[in-house]
């Protein structure tokens, strides 16, 4: 499994690509070696989501201007 493995198109790609690994290795079907090249291919497929997540909160920082406010849930606490 020394073939390079081109980065994913998106994260929706990455995340994909990172379910199918979590499940071949928790199934117990790959070998030693192929467990080691999957877990490679994980980890750069998390460093990958990670950037992309960075990348976008900083580009919502600049939307907002600087005030990047938390999602927050009403309570409805006026009752």
């Amino acid at each position: 499994m020394s073939k390079a493995l081109s980065p994913p198109k998106n994260l929706e790609s990455a995340l994909a690509e990172l379910e199918k690994i979590a499940v071949q290795m928790e199934s117990g079907e790959l070998g030693l070696e192929e467990s080691l090249a999957a877990y490679q291919r994980g980890a750069e497929l998390l460093d990958f989501c990670r950037k992309v997540l960075e990348d976008t909160e900083q580009k919502v920082r600049i939307l907002e201007n600087g005030m990047l406010k938390p999602f927050a849930k009403e309570t409805g606490d006026d009752a």
